[in-house]
């Protein structure tokens, strides 16, 4: 049975667990461990109504997870929800655990009244492109990151 909890506040132990995962699923030590934040940054950060980080647990191990954050949009009167990280550990994959993280945070999207849940995925990943064309519908885009100025 997969058990999904809320990361909260006093969850940081977790939050780190989740963190790790990550590395290993992304194959990205640099940007999930190399500079971890400390307990009271997650204490801050996981209190926030608009950030969802969600454990998945099965027999007390954290087995998978997702980060998803809220934004309230100035075009119309509603929010969305985007995915920004979304991971199972390579043992338990393919066994529903990444539906169950998506369902979870839909049922919560609709009790914020969010108009849609939205994930981005990359060429290539083909395994989370075919779970998320299960899931909604696709769009092609094109991602940019944008350096900020100083001054």
């Amino acid at each position: 049975m997969i058990d999904i909890r809320r990361l909260g506040p006093a969850d940081a132990a977790d939050m780190r667990a989740l963190n790790r995962l990550f590395a290993r699923a992304f194959d990205d030590a640099d940007s999930y461990g190399a500079r971890p934040p400390d307990d009271a940054y997650f204490a801050e950060v996981l209190a926030r109504p608009h950030v969802v980080a969600l454990a998945a647990v099965i027999d007390g191990e954290i087995v998978g997870g997702l980060v998803a954050y809220e934004l309230d949009k100035l075009e119309q009167p509603r929010r969305e929800l985007y995915i920004y990280d979304l991971a199972v550990d390579e043992p338990h994959r393919r066994r529903g655990v990444a539906t169950t993280l998506i369902a979870h945070l839909r049922r919560h999207a609709a009790s914020r009244k969010a108009w849609v849940v939205y994930v981005q995925a990359d060429y290539g990943d083909d395994p989370a492109v075919a779970l998320y064309t299960k899931l909604g519908a696709r769009e092609d885009v094109m991602h940019f990151d944008l350096t900020p100025l100083d001054g």
